[in-house]
């Protein structure tokens, strides 16, 4: 089986548009085959944003794995912050450009394997971590994240229990301090503080 976080070019087209209601403000997203959530907004990235107080969010933030674009895209809109996406899939890149202009916010999104093209550090780093390129990879992409936050910058990730949030969260606390924010039908929204 094809996985969004790779580029399989012999995976037919199907833009779909779907939309997303999100803390009452409405978002149209264009999603396709080959990437997460394609029949649209997640329950787990849905619960994520709605349980970040973007009043908060100020400074820039990285969208690691930005998929169609709607955790960049809803904090655009919802904040002052510069925002950049990421990822490594080239169709979710096209869609995520795609949704940064239907949806009217101002963006940088580039293509990265991991964080081989992020450059200088963020106030927080977004994601719904891609949890099918396995423990190890996952857990790289976590503790990494510390080499591109800033002093007391904010790791922000969702990540169901039936995934591994405790023992995520165990780990995460090596390098970071750690919060619960919330729970919500198993998934968890973990905030880890570069101090």
């Amino acid at each position: 089986m094809a996985h969004y976080f790779e580029n399989d070019d012999t995976l037919k087209s199907n833009i779909h548009e779907s939309v997303a209601i999100i803390n009452k403000q409405k978002f149209v997203f264009y999603t396709d085959n080959g990437v997460f959530s394609k029949k649209g907004l997640d329950f787990g990235t849905r619960t994520l944003l709605e349980t970040i107080d973007t009043n908060q969010i100020h400074g820039k933030v990285l969208d690691f794995g930005c998929g169609y674009g709607p955790i960049g895209i809803y904090i655009a809109h919802e904040s002052d912050a510069e925002v950049h996406m990421i990822d490594v899939n080239r169709r979710s890149l096209e869609l995520a450009r795609k949704n940064v202009n239907t949806n009217h916010v101002n963006v940088q999104i580039y293509e990265s394997n991991l964080y081989e093209n992020v450059d200088g550090k963020f106030d927080y780093i977004i994601s719904n971590p891609p949890i099918r390129v396995g423990k190890k990879v996952l857990y790289q992409i976590l503790e990494q994240a510390k080499n591109y936050l800033k002093q007391n910058g904010q790791l922000w990730i969702v990540i169901h229990k039936d995934q591994g949030a405790k023992t995520t969260i165990e780990f995460l606390s090596q390098f970071y301090s750690v919060e619960l924010k919330n729970k919500n039908k198993g998934f968890y929204i973990i905030c880890a503080t570069n101090n």
